[in-house]
């Protein structure tokens, strides 16, 4: 199984403040919308997405069916079999991908610490 991209989603609390402070650690914007108060920064194969009153905490996200450059993937793990294989475990789920349906979807589970992690495909 694999999960794809790696990010981490920040909650910030001065959008521009923070760009600025990423991009002094050499990272460079490469989506997102400061208008819409939200940017995701790379740097090398690290991605950050800074959201400003989008949501309270930090979130590890993951990204099937992509690399870190959001180039489609040619083999992936469906969002929707990560979801059973998941449930399988007993992990208890906080959102859920439709799993009668194909192509983007998501679904959110919390670690044992309380940190969010989404599964978020985009193909």
């Amino acid at each position: 199984m694999t999960l794809g991209a790696f990010s981490v989603s920040l909650s910030v609390k001065d959008i521009n403040a923070s760009k600025l402070f990423y991009e002094n650690l050499g990272f460079e914007v490469f989506a997102g919308d400061l208008e819409r108060n939200y940017l995701i920064m790379k740097n090398g194969n690290a991605l950050i997405g800074l959201f400003q009153g989008m949501f309270e905490n930090n979130i590890l996200t993951f990204n099937p069916g992509w690399d870190e450059s959001a180039k489609t993937l040619d083999a992936y793990t469906d969002v929707r079999d990560i979801q059973k294989h998941l449930k399988s475990k007993g992990i208890k789920f906080e959102s859920e991908a439709d799993e009668n349906t194909t192509g983007p979807a998501s679904f959110v589970v919390m670690d044992p610490d309380g940190n969010a992690i989404l599964i978020d495909q985009h193909v």
